[in-house]
């Protein structure tokens, strides 16, 4: 009876992704769990999250100890109905091997790079059929902050998500970091890759730069996610966005962060020295201050999208995390027509604290 048992693994959240820790199981054995339970917190070098069940059943064996370091698509625990005697799920467990990672993926590269006319741009792909998905970081982020969404969402479409000039490893000396910079490098890629249509899915900054190519370029924007986004009010947090330029030392830069999240415990360690080696590139600080004075002068919002959007012919949906300490909640139902869902337990990264819900809400839009 083999055949009715479904292992539960150490999943893989990204390519850099070797191992992790199974922080605390949320299920006792002999819980009914069905798809999309929360059933354990696995940490990693890069950021703590809750794993969801990707199928339901009946939890028969927790395999994996809270504590312990596992790799990737280790054995964690078996689900399987009652008819599957204790037996046999002791000899599939005493059995089990750990998939092999297809080839590609452990020696192919993990980014891929376009020059363009705005400069190198480093981008991601997971391929798939039907109009792709383009995913577009916030200030300061990089491409990493859809870790926990882009092979979700390769489930039902191609997504590539990209390093905006400046950010990440994409070009740092850019004559004009500011927002039509931004909006050149989405519109380049597209061409890059022939991507005639596109989901855009914009995070913060990411979102005002996903408004402003449908605004400019409707024909080419199937649908609008926007999640916790600039460009649709005056207000920010000026605090936040002096203290992530003007930080210099870790001491400086992890209390900034925590107003990222909800959950403040998931700024990690390794999360503030990453944006601290980014921060030290050459040209990153000179090219974030330009990206400052143009985007959030004053400590304001220079750039709006809401109403060039009320044009817009294609579906716009607004995310945000009840808890975003970033940009004020209150700016999520400015658009016209836009569909809206808050988000409760979640701050301003709200697609890493609830993937699962704003992948589903993403998903719903193709």
């Amino acid at each position: 009876m083999s055949d009715l048992i479904t292992p539960i693994l150490m999943p893989k959240w990204g390519l850099s992704m070797r191992e992790g820790t199974l922080a605390a199981w949320h299920v006792e054995e002999g819980t009914e769990i069905s798809p999309g339970d929360e059933i354990m917190d696995v940490e990693t070098d890069k950021i703590a999250n809750v794993v969801e069940a990707a199928d339901g059943g009946l939890l028969r064996r927790r395999v994996g100890q809270a504590g312990e370091v596992y790799p990737v698509r280790a054995l964690l625990g078996v689900l399987a109905p009652a008819e599957v005697s204790d037996a046999e799920v002791d000899a599939y467990v005493d059995a089990f091997e750990m998939p092999q990672a297809e080839e590609e993926e452990d020696t192919g590269p993990a980014h891929e790079y376009a020059d363009l006319g705005v400069g190198r741009i480093r981008y991601t792909t997971r391929e798939g059929e039907g109009v792709p998905v383009l995913l577009i970081h916030g200030f300061g982020g990089d491409l990493d902050n859809w870790l926990f969404n882009i092979d979700a969402l390769a489930e039902k479409a191609p997504v590539h998500a990209l390093d905006l000039p400046g950010h990440g490893q994409s070009v740092k000396a850019v004559d004009n970091p500011g927002l039509g910079t931004m909006v050149d490098a989405v519109v380049q890629l597209m061409d890059h890759l022939s991507i005639a249509k596109a989901h855009l899915v914009g995070h913060s900054m990411g979102g005002l730069v996903s408004g402003q190519v449908a605004i400019d370029h409707p024909g080419r924007v199937a649908s609008l996610t926007l999640i916790c986004s600039a460009g649709l009010g005056d207000e920010i947090n000026s605090g936040y966005i002096d203290g992530f330029v003007g930080a210099a030392s870790r001491k400086d830069l992890k209390p900034v962060l925590k107003n990222l999240f909800a959950d403040q415990n998931l700024v990690s360690r390794s999360m503030v020295d990453d944006l601290l080696k980014y921060k030290r590139l050459d040209g990153v600080q000179g090219f974030l201050e330009a990206l400052k004075g143009n985007l959030f002068a004053g400590g304001r919002q220079a750039a709006g999208i809401a109403a060039g959007l009320a044009g817009f012919s294609g579906p716009v949906q607004v995310i945000w995390g009840a808890a975003d300490a970033v940009i004020p909640q209150s700016h999520a139902k400015v658009i016209p027509g836009a569909s809206v869902t808050v988000v409760e337990g979640a701050g301003h990264m709200v697609q890493m604290e609830n993937s699962s819900r704003v992948n589903e809400l993403i998903r719903d839009q193709f």
